[in-house]
């Protein structure tokens, strides 16, 4: 049966991949995203191939921007079933130079250089709100279609580090392990009106965010990302794709009595140890 989704951050990589992949499976689709072109791209390119959606400019961290997407959502699709919060990111200025504290670092006054000491509150606090209150303000807006309702669902999108978190990179995996917190709270908070909560985990996906920090210029892998493809059993990086299959599961009829979990698509990351 058709349904109305609503995803969030969908003009980017990942969740314009499982916006595709929704839609030809007959959903209609809403494509949200902060930048209004590239949602629009991605909603362009659902109904040249035959698929229902459209483009709409939204802020996760603006109630009423979100207020206004809904209501353009109401009026050109119908009642929101299923919500994926897709926005998040990082911000540099909550991310470390070095992944670990030598002493020496205290005398490093490089350009740019930042310890643990040196990271910024308001680079912080962005990488929260923009993952957190990214994903908790949209649910509080869109959620309100779905109760009372059967075959409602939302889909968060946590990450592996909320497991295990990485170096470099507190705020994120902290943002990262409080939507994941989120998700099972979600889930037991709305288990009486009809309404499951999951959430996807990814591992090292390749978008437009990390490209830079994990591949060189000429496409071959930095540092980090030969370290990443070392620590993940399957060696490789994950292809948009790979989210698809989950993703159709958690929102369908066959995962009815699924909710509250959160699901690791990392190629092995999080289950290896290294040894």
């Amino acid at each position: 049966m058709s349904k109305v989704i609503v995803l969030t951050g969908a003009g980017g990589v990942l969740c314009g991949a499982l916006a595709k992949a929704l839609a030809k499976e007959g959903h209609k689709i809403a494509v949200l995203d902060l930048r209004k072109e590239a949602a629009d791209s991605v909603a362009n390119e659902i109904n040249e191939a035959g698929g229902v959606a459209i483009g709409v400019a939204a802020n996760v961290l603006e109630k009423e921007s979100l207020d206004l997407a809904k209501t353009e959502v109401n009026n050109k699709l119908g009642l929101c079933d299923i919500l994926i919060n897709g926005a998040g990111g990082n911000h540099p200025l909550g991310t470390t130079s070095n992944p670990f504290f030598e002493m020496e670092d205290l005398n490093n006054k490089a350009e740019g250089f930042k310890t643990f000491f040196d990271l910024d509150a308001k680079g912080v606090e962005f990488t929260f709100n923009l993952n957190f209150l990214g994903t908790l303000i949209p649910t509080q807006v869109f959620a309100k279609d779905m109760v009372g309702r059967k075959g409602c669902s939302i889909l968060n999108i946590s990450s592996m580090n909320a497991f295990t978190p990485l170096t470099k990179i507190p705020a994120y995996s902290g943002a990262k392990a409080a939507v994941s917190n989120f998700t099972q709270w979600l889930a037991v908070h709305f288990s009486k009106v009809g309404i499951r909560v999951n959430a996807l985990a990814p591992g090292f996906f390749l978008t437009d965010q990390n490209r830079s920090l994990l591949t060189k210029s000429d496409g071959s892998l930095t540092p980090r990302g030969n370290q990443i493809i070392d620590q993940t059993p399957m060696g490789k990086f994950g292809e948009p794709e790979d989210l698809v299959g989950t993703t159709l599961w958690l929102c369908g009829e066959g995962a009815a009595f699924v909710t509250g979990v959160v699901i690791p698509i990392d190629g092995g990351f999080s289950a290896y140890s290294g040894v």
